[in-house]
C-alpha cells in the first residue's frame, strides 16, 4: 500500500500541484518600448573601442545635420531682428512734417563709401533741449562731434585711412549701442551738425518707422534657397546611411540575443535603441556646433547683412521638432533597414534573392524635378512667390535625390555586365554583383553633395560673372555722378571749381535739373501728365549737353529729345511746382517759355552712370531756381584710374561742398568679393561634407571586410598576395564612386544650368571649380583605399579559419 493512500479513504491524500505558467510578457507597449531602447543604448554605450567608433561617426553625421536644421530654423527670427533694428533706428522724412518744438530735430542721410565698403551715416540738429533719440544713443553729440560704432572707430584708428577721417570731420565723443546697430561689422555714425536746414533735412518727432523692406533680388533668392538645399540634401542621405554603420557587428548580437529568447521585435526595438543613442549624441553635438559656430556670425557680412550671434536663434517650434524628429528618424531608419534580414539565433540569415531594382520610379524623380523647375525658367521675370519657392526647393531637391535613386540601379546595371580582367578586378566586380547596397549606400552622400556643390558653383560664378560685366560695361568711362539740393547756381560753379580742382579729376560739368509740368487746365492735373525735364547751367556747361551754336546768359533751348512733351514749345507756360504724386498740396508756380526759345540738338550721352535726355536747357538768368520743386544740383566727375585714390578724394571734396551729397557710380562692385566669399566658403563646407562622407565610406568598407574575413583567411592560406586584395578593394570603391561622380557631374550641370536660365544668365561653367569639386570626390577613394588597408592586412590570417 502506497503510504501517500489511506485504504478506507480516511486520509487525505498529498497530491502534486500543477507548475504554474509564467504570465504573458506583453509584445508591444511603451514600457517595453522603453525597456527595449534602453537595453539598445546600453549596448551601444558598452561596445568597446569599435563600438564607439561607429556611435560617434554616427554622431557626427546626425550632429552636422542638427546644425544645419537649426542654422536654417533660425533665418526668420534673424532677419525678424534685423529688420527690426533697422526699423526702429530709421524715420527719414514724415508724411506730414512736424513743425520745431523742443522734442523735434533735423535729420538727413549722409551714406558714403569707402574704397568700396559702405558707410552709412546720420546727421541731426535738435530743434530743442528734449529731441528724440534712437536706439544705441543715449544722448545726442555736440555740435561738430559724433558717436560711431565700434567697426568704424576701429576703421578710422587705422593709420592709413587718413582720407576717411578727412571725410568725416567730426570728433568722436563715443560709439553707439548694440540696439542701434543692424550687426557688429555695420560701419555706421550718428553726427550733430549747427547748419542743418531744409531742405537738406527731415523735420521728425519720433524714430521708427513702419516701411516695408526691400525684397531681396531674384539671384539672391536663388541662392539662399539653393544653399539650403545643397546642404540639407546630402546631410539627409548621410543621416540616413549613419545609423546603419556597424550593421554587421550589431546584427551578431542580436543573433545572440535571439539565441536567449529574445523575439524579432525584441531585436529590432534593441537595434534601434543603438542608432537612438548615437543620434541621441548627434543631437547634443549639433546643438553645440551650432551654438559654437553661431559666435562666428558676426564675422560674415552677405549683401550687407552682418547679424549678433544672438539673433541666431531657432524658434521654440521649430527646436522642438527638431529634438523629436531626429532621434525619431534614426529609430525609423533603423527599422526599415532590418526588414531587409532575418536575425535568427544561429546568425542572421542573408540568403535570399537578389532584390529587382525598378527603373521606372527611379528615372522618375529627376524628370518630375527638371519638369518642376523648366516652367520657372521661362517665366520672366522670375518672381519669389512662395508657390515659386516651393516648386524650386521643391524640384531641386527632387533632382538631387534622383542620383540617389539612381545609383544603385545604375551599379547593378554596369557591374552586371562586367566580365574578365586582372584577379583584383574580378573579386571587386563578383563582390559588387553579389551585394552593391552598402558600397552604393555610402557612396550616395557624395554624389548627393558634389551634385549640390557644382550646382551651386555654377549659380554663382553665372551670378558673379554677370555682375563682373555689368560694372565693366557701366564702368568703362571713369566717372563719378554727384547731387545734391540746389540753392543757386553761384553755389554750384563753386561745387565745380572745387572738383576741378581735386587730384585726379580730368573733366567736371554740373547744370541744375529739375521737372516741370503742364499748368492745370481745370482743376489739378493728374500725376502721370508728361513732365518736362529742365537742365539750367552756363554757356558752357549746357555746350557739354547740346549743340547751342550761339549762346548767352537768357537763352533758352529746346532739345530733339524723343518723346517730349509737346506741350514744351515757344511760348507755352509750363508749371515749375507741378505735383509728383497724386495727393501732393502744391500751388501752381507758371513759368512761360520764352517765345526766342531755339531748337538744340542733344550730344550722345556715352556710357556712364546715368543717361538722362533734357527737354529744356536753361541758362540761369531765364529762370527764378527758388521756384523750382525740388531742383538738384547733378555733378558730372571724370578721373584717371591711374592716380591713387582718386576716387575717394573726388568723395572727400564733395563732402566739404556739402555733407548730403549724394553719389551715384559703377566704380565699386561690392558684389565681386562677397560672392568670392561665399563660393571659397561653400566650396570648404562641400569638402567637409565629402570627408565626413568619406569617413563613412571606410566604417561601410571595414564593416564589409570583417564579413569576408574567412574567405580572406582562406585566400590568404593559398597564398593569394596582398597587393591583389589591395587592388580589388580599391576597385570595389572605385567603381561605384566613378558612376556616382558621372551622376553628379550630370546632375550638376543640369540643375545649374536651369537655376541660371531661372535669372536669366548665360550658362557659365566654371570647368577648373567643377573639375576641382569631381577631383576631390575621387579623391576620397584613395582616402578611404588607403585607411582600409591595415585592417585588411590584420584580416588576413590562416587564424581566421579557426571554428568551434
Amino acid at each position: 500500500m502506497s503510504p501517500l493512500r489511506s485504504p478506507a479513504g480516511g486520509g487525505r491524500a498529498r497530491t502534486a500541484s500543477a507548475p504554474t505558467e509564467p504570465p504573458a510578457t506583453p509584445r508591444g507597449g511603451p514600457a517595453v518600448w522603453a525597456r527595449d531602447l534602453l537595453m539598445g543604448m546600453r549596448f551601444a554605450a558598452g561596445g568597446g573601442r569599435e563600438g564607439w567608433i561607429r556611435t560617434a561617426l554616427t554622431a557626427a553625421g546626425v550632429a552636422l545635420g542638427v546644425a544645419v536644421l537649426l542654422l536654417g530654423s533660425s533665418v526668420p527670427a534673424m532677419m525678424d531682428s534685423f529688420h527690426g533694428r533697422q526699423q526702429d533706428r530709421e524715420n527719414l522724412g514724415q508724411r506730414h512734417e512736424p513743425g520745431a518744438a523742443d522734442d523735434t530735430l533735423r535729420y538727413t542721410s549722409v551714406d558714403t563709401t569707402f574704397r568700396g565698403t559702405p558707410i552709412r551715416g546720420r546727421l541731426v540738429r535738435p530743434d530743442g533741449a528734449h529731441p528724440p533719440l534712437p536706439p544705441g544713443v543715449r544722448h545726442l553729440p555736440g555740435p561738430g562731434r559724433m558717436l560711431v560704432s565700434p567697426a568704424l572707430k576701429k576703421l578710422l584708428d587705422s593709420p592709413e585711412n587718413a582720407l576717411l577721417r578727412e571725410r568725416l570731420p567730426y570728433k568722436t565723443v563715443g560709439t553707439i549701442g548694440d540696439q542701434g546697430l543692424l550687426g557688429p561689422q555695420e560701419l555706421t555714425f550718428f553726427a550733430q551738425s549747427a547748419t542743418l536746414a531744409a531742405p537738406d533735412g527731415y523735420r521728425i518727432d519720433h524714430f521708427g518707422k513702419s516701411w516695408d523692406p526691400t525684397p531681396m533680388q531674384a539671384p539672391a533668392v536663388l541662392l539662399v534657397i539653393m544653399t539650403c538645399v545643397a546642404l540639407m540634401t546630402p546631410v539627409m542621405v548621410f543621416i540616413g546611411t549613419s545609423v546603419r554603420f556597424g550593421n554587421e557587428r550589431r546584427e551578431r548580437r542580436l543573433a545572440a540575443l535571439r539565441l536567449v529568447g529574445a523575439d524579432v521585435r525584441t531585436t529590432r526595438r534593441i537595434a534601434s535603441g543603438e542608432a537612438l543613442f548615437g543620434s541621441l549624441l548627434g543631437l547634443a553635438g549639433g546643438t553645440a556646433l551650432f551654438l559654437g559656430g553661431r559666435r562666428f556670425a558676426s564675422v560674415i557680412t552677405l549683401w550687407g547683412i552682418n547679424v549678433f550671434p544672438s539673433d541666431l536663434t531657432p524658434g521654440p517650434l521649430a527646436a522642438a521638432l527638431i529634438a523629436l524628429l531626429v532621434p525619431a528618424a534614426a529609430v525609423l531608419v533603423t527599422l526599415f533597414a532590418q526588414r531587409a534580414v532575418t536575425v535568427e539565433p544561429l546568425g542572421v540569415v542573408r540568403d535570399r534573392p537578389p532584390v529587382r531594382r525598378r527603373l521606372w520610379w527611379r528615372l522618375a524623380m529627376p524628370v518630375v524635378g527638371v519638369a518642376a523647375l523648366a516652367p520657372l525658367a521661362w517665366e520672366e521675370p522670375w518672381s519669389g512667390t512662395p508657390l515659386n519657392t516651393f516648386r524650386l526647393a521643391t524640384g531641386a531637391m527632387l533632382l538631387l535625390f534622383g542620383v540617389t535613386a539612381l545609383l544603385p540601379w545604375l551599379v547593378d546595371a554596369v557591374v552586371g555586365r562586367l566580365h574578365g580582367g586582372p584577379v583584383p578586378w574580378q573579386l571587386a566586380v563578383r563582390r559588387l554583383q553579389v551585394s552593391s547596397g552598402p558600397a552604393t549606400r555610402a557612396v550616395s552622400g557624395i554624389t548627393v553633395a558634389v551634385a549640390g556643390a557644382i550646382a551651386i558653383h555654377m549659380l554663382m560664378t553665372g551670378m558673379q560673372a554677370g555682375y563682373a560685366q555689368a560694372y565693366a560695361e557701366s564702368g568703362k568711362l571713369p566717372q563719378i555722378g554727384l547731387w545734391g539740393n540746389a540753392k543757386d547756381w553761384h553755389r554750384t560753379e563753386r561745387a565745380l571749381a572745387a572738383l576741378d580742382a581735386t587730384p585726379g579729376v580730368t573733366a567736371v560739368r554740373g547744370t541744375i535739373d529739375a521737372l516741370a509740368g503742364r499748368m492745370p487746365a481745370a482743376g489739378r492735373p493728374a500725376p502721370d501728365a508728361p513732365h518736362s525735364t529742365l537742365a539750367v547751367g552756363s554757356c558752357a556747361e549746357l555746350r557739354k549737353l547740346a549743340r547751342l551754336g550761339s549762346c548767352r546768359d537768357g537763352d533758352v533751348y529746346l532739345t530733339d529729345a524723343p518723346h517730349r512733351d509737346p506741350a514744351a514749345r515757344p511760348g507755352a507756360t509750363l508749371d515749375l511746382n507741378a505735383p509728383i504724386l497724386e495727393d501732393d498740396p502744391v500751388a501752381p508756380r507758371p513759368w512761360k517759355i520764352p517765345g526766342t526759345a531755339r531748337p538744340a540738338r542733344l550730344l550722345a550721352p556715352g556710357p556712364g552712370p546715368d543717361r538722362l535726355r533734357y527737354d529744356l536747357l536753361i541758362t540761369p538768368s531765364a529762370i527764378d531756381l527758388a521756384r523750382l520743386n525740388g531742383g538738384t544740383m547733378e555733378l558730372k566727375v571724370g578721373f584717371d584710374r591711374a592716380t591713387p585714390d582718386a576716387v575717394e578724394h573726388i568723395r572727400n571734396t564733395a563732402a566739404r561742398i556739402d555733407p548730403t551729397m549724394h553719389e551715384f557710380s559703377a566704380v565699386d562692385n561690392p558684389h565681386d568679393e562677397q560672392y568670392t566669399s561665399v563660393r571659397d566658403g561653400l566650396f570648404v563646407g562641400a569638402v567637409i561634407t565629402l570627408l565626413l562622407i568619406g569617413a563613412g565610406l571606410i566604417i561601410s568598407t571595414v564593416e564589409q571586410l570583417y564579413e569576408r574575413r574567412r574567405l580572406l583567411s582562406v585566400l590568404d592560406a593559398y597564398g593569394t598576395r596582398r597587393a591583389t586584395l589591395g587592388w580589388s578593394v580599391l576597385w570595389q570603391t572605385a567603381i561605384p564612386v566613378v558612376l556616382g561622380l558621372g551622376l553628379a557631374l550630370g546632375c550638376g550641370l543640369t540643375l545649374g544650368a536651369l537655376l541660371l536660365s531661372i535669372i536669366d544668365s548665360a550658362v557659365v561653367v566654371d570647368w577648373p571649380g567643377v573639375g576641382a569639386m569631381t577631383g576631390i570626390g575621387g579623391g576620397v577613394i584613395l582616402f578611404v583605399t588607403a585607411l582600409s588597408l591595415p585592417p585588411l592586412w590584420r584580416m588576413m590570417r590562416p587564424q581566421g579559419l579557426r571554428t568551434e
